[in-house]
């Protein structure tokens, strides 16, 4: 494709996979209904050595929210059901937050007014090997009885506060399956796979232990060890489905052609713009203003265009999918692992699909950028004081380590440039401050009464 530097997305991703220690990633772009760019990085499989292609299967977590919410556009459009119509029209599930009925438009955009609940988080983390409570969630009743006394722990009326919730796109897949008359699964597979040709995207165990090239999910550890694992087959409608980018490719080319693919029309174009439209200010942050749709996170200005993604994580499978309506541009990544945000290289690839320079043009890069020029090992005067700056996450830390002491400061950023960079750190009594000084290749820390100099990385 002209303007997309396969060379600098290439190097791009191949530091972050160093860095997050992903063993395996594939990435799929897309433009006006044609392939551009596909390829693997890493291995789907380590211990065999096997490499991950655009064929290797991953699971793609709430990526699957959006398929939720095409069915139920889907019926909408065949006049079975109402966006408005409330929850206890389908379901014998009297919720009432504050009230108020929940409605189908509610669960779509994760306004219902009750915060997350945290069965599929519990769930994955047993599945996995971690500690946690144990729901023993494996039917329609099961979750029904879940859900039972859930309205009282509601914090604001329906539509009126975004609070991601698995557990309404699990509600969601049981109306699809009382107003179809089929499982939530065969009816993704014959309303949506099939007349896409996704023809290697599943929901069972069963179907996934058949094909060739499925990438082995990867635990990394909190001491950052790389650990095969297992996927949590059981999860449905919030985040069950397997697939590849090849796959996703025809996915979302049927989003950027309105609605068609082929012969097939899966939705009306009006239908998809009600998808795209924004419905809820979201938290989430990738550039600003960001909203959720129905199944999707809407951003109105990703570099003059509007943007509709999602990411999905099953903590050992990782997935990005999102496009551009206007140049129709589609990208989707998947990983068999967590450690780097996908949503960051899709960007990154669809900055590049557009003729920017991501590390100027995407705002989140640059901060990366500087946060890393901060971590590394610093010294006072005549190395009186030794510190490390280091980073976990989204945040720095300032560690001071002796053989039996330890301070451990976080430090709060306020402003970050190529130059300088002050950070707040928590006081019972208040804040303090802490300045980086950036030049060249240069970084002094101020802190309290110290000054410390950069003296190598970690």
């Amino acid at each position: 494709m002209k303007g997309f530097d396969e060379s600098k997305f290439e190097s791009f991703v191949f530091e972050k996979m160093s860095k997050g220690k992903i063993p395996g990633l594939s990435v799929v772009l897309v433009k006006d209904g044609e392939l551009i760019y596909s390829r693997g990085f890493g291995f789907r499989d380590v211990e065999r050595g096997l490499e991950a292609t655009p064929n290797t299967i991953y699971g793609i977590g709430s990526v699957t929210k959006s398929f939720t919410a095409l069915a139920i556009m889907q019926l909408v459009e065949e006049g079975k059901l109402n966006l408005e119509d409330p929850l206890e029209k389908y379901l014998p599930l009297k919720m009432r937050p504050k009230d108020e009925p929940i409605r189908i438009v509610n669960l779509l955009t994760h306004s219902s007014g009750i915060p997350a609940l945290g069965y599929a988080e519990a769930f994955i983390r047993n599945v996995i090997g971690e500690e946690a409570t144990w729901i023993p969630m494996a039917s329609y009743e099961d979750m029904l009885a879940f859900l039972s006394g859930a309205e009282e722990w509601a914090e604001a009326k329906p539509g009126l506060k975004f609070f991601y919730l698995n557990e309404g796109y699990v509600l969601l897949g049981y109306i699809v399956e009382k107003v179809s008359g089929m499982r939530y699964e065969d009816y993704v597979k014959r309303k949506i796979l099939s007349p896409l040709n996704m023809n290697r995207s599943y929901f069972s165990e069963e179907e996934v232990g058949k094909d060739p090239e499925v990438a082995v999910p990867y635990l990394l550890t909190k001491d950052g060890k790389r650990v095969r694992s297992a996927y949590p087959f059981g999860i449905t409608a919030d985040g069950g489905l397997l697939s590849n980018v090849l796959d996703l490719s025809r996915y979302l080319t049927m989003y950027l052609n309105r609605g068609s693919y082929g012969e097939a029309q899966l939705l009306s174009k009006e239908g998809i713009e009600e998808m795209e439209k924004p419905r809820i200010e979201v938290p989430y942050r990738l550039l600003g203003n960001e909203s959720y749709g129905l199944g999707w996170i809407i951003t109105p200005n990703f570099l003059g265009h509007k943007l509709v993604g999602h990411s999905g994580s099953v903590l050992v499978s990782t997935a990005y999918a999102g496009y551009l309506p206007g140049p129709r541009i589609g990208v989707a990544v998947l990983a068999n692992s967590s450690g780097y945000s996908l949503s960051h290289i899709g960007a990154y690839a669809l900055a590049l699909a557009l003729g920017k320079d991501p590390e100027r043009a995407l705002p989140f890069i640059k901060r990366e950028r500087i946060m890393e020029r901060l971590t590394g090992r610093y010294e006072a005067y005549k190395g009186t004081i030794r510190a490390e700056v280091v980073q976990r996450g989204a945040m720095l830390y300032l560690e001071i380590k002796g053989k039996y002491t330890e301070l451990i400061i976080p430090l709060v950023p306020e402003e970050l440039s190529e130059e300088y960079a002050r950070f707040k750190v928590p006081q019972l009594t208040g804040w303090l401050e802490a300045e980086f000084k950036i030049n060249g290749e240069e970084v002094t820390l101020i802190y309290e009464r110290y000054k410390l100099k950069r003296v190598g990385p970690i």
